[in-house]
C-alpha cells in the first residue's frame, strides 16, 4: 500500500540520486496519479521533502533546489571526517552479516557494465551507506545520512569523470579488507581519502559549471 511515507522515500532517493533533476517543478495532482494515492499523502511528503531542504517553493508549487556550491563543499568537507570514523568504528564494530552485505555489493558494482551516471551514484552510496551501518553507531549514522541528502541533483557524479569509477571499486575493495581484517587505522584512512579525492573531483566540476555560465 502506499502512503505518505513511500512517496516521500520514492521522490526523496530520485531527487539524491539526480533521476528528477534541480528546478523541476513537482505539482500534487501529477504526483497523486502517478502513485494512484490521493494528494494527501502527496501533500505531506512534499512538506516533509521541504524540511530537508531539497524542495523550495516556486513559480508552479514546490521545485527541486538548486546546489549551493558553498554548502557542497562543506558537506564535502564533513563527509571527509565522518566517513573516516564510521569506517574506523566499523572495522571494530562489523559483524559477519555486514561484511556479507559488503561483500555482495562490491561483487555486484564490479559486474556492472559501464553502467549510467545515476546508477554509479545509487550503488556507490549503498556501498557506503552498508559501511557505516557496519559501525553500528545510530547517531553516526543519522548524521551521514542527513549530510548525504544535501549533495543532491549534482548535474554529474563525480564517480563519472575519467577511470574515477574503477578506482573507486579498487578503494571500496581495500577498505572492505581493512574492515574484515579489523583494521581501524587503514579504514581511516582508506576512507578518508577516498572522500577526499571525490571531493577534489567535485570542486573542479563546479569550477567547470561556473566557468560556463
Amino acid at each position: 500500500m502506499t502512503d505518505a511515507k513511500s512517496v516521500y522515500r520514492k521522490l526523496r532517493d530520485e531527487i539524491v540520486s539526480g533521476a528528477i533533476p534541480q528546478g523541476t517543478p513537482l505539482r500534487e495532482i501529477p504526483l497523486a496519479e502517478r502513485f494512484g494515492v490521493s494528494r494527501t499523502p502527496v501533500r505531506e511528503a512534499l512538506r516533509r521533502l521541504e524540511q530537508d531542504r531539497l524542495l523550495i517553493p516556486g513559480s508552479r508549487g514546490m521545485e527541486v533546489r538548486a546546489i549551493d556550491p558553498h554548502e557542497v563543499v562543506q558537506v564535502y568537507d564533513l563527509r571527509v571526517l565522518l566517513e573516516a570514523e564510521a569506517a574506523g568504528q566499523a572495522a571494530r564494530a562489523r559483524r559477519t552479516a555486514d561484511l556479507t552485505r559488503l561483500e555482495g555489493l562490491l561483487a555486484r558494482d564490479r559486474a556492472l557494465t559501464d553502467p549510467d551516471d545515476a546508477t554509479r551514484a545509487r550503488t556507490n552510496l549503498e556501498f557506503h551507506a552498508a559501511v557505516w551501518h557496519a559501525s553500528h553507531n545510530a547517531v553516526l549514522v543519522d548524521l551521514l545520512e542527513r549530510l548525504t541528502i544535501h549533495l543532491v541533483h549534482a548535474p554529474r557524479s563525480t564517480l563519472s569523470v575519467g577511470d574515477r569509477w574503477p578506482r573507486a571499486l579498487a578503494e571500496h575493495a581495500s577498505l572492505l579488507d581493512a574492515v574484515r581484517d579489523h583494521d581501524e587505522g587503514a579504514a581511516r584512512e582508506i576512507a578518508g581519502a577516498h572522500m577526499a579525492t571525490a571531493r577534489e573531483i567535485r570542486l573542479q566540476l563546479l569550477r567547470e559549471s561556473a566557468a560556463e555560465i
